[in-house]
């Protein structure tokens, strides 16, 4: 997924998914310049931050 999946995804600006994402525990993966997530790993984060 891309910074743009992701903030649409989680329904944030792009800019926090850049700023925020080591802190949430996202794995980020590097293919060439850009920056990708495993949607395995937006779904693991949001799975750990699930109010209940």
């Amino acid at each position: 997924m891309t910074p743009e999946d992701v903030s649409e995804y989680l329904a944030v600006p792009k800019k926090t998914v850049y700023a925020c994402w080591k802190s949430w525990g996202l794995k980020g993966i590097r293919v060439g310049k850009h920056l990708r997530f495993r949607e395995r790993s937006v779904e693991d984060y949001l799975t750990r931050n699930t109010v209940v």
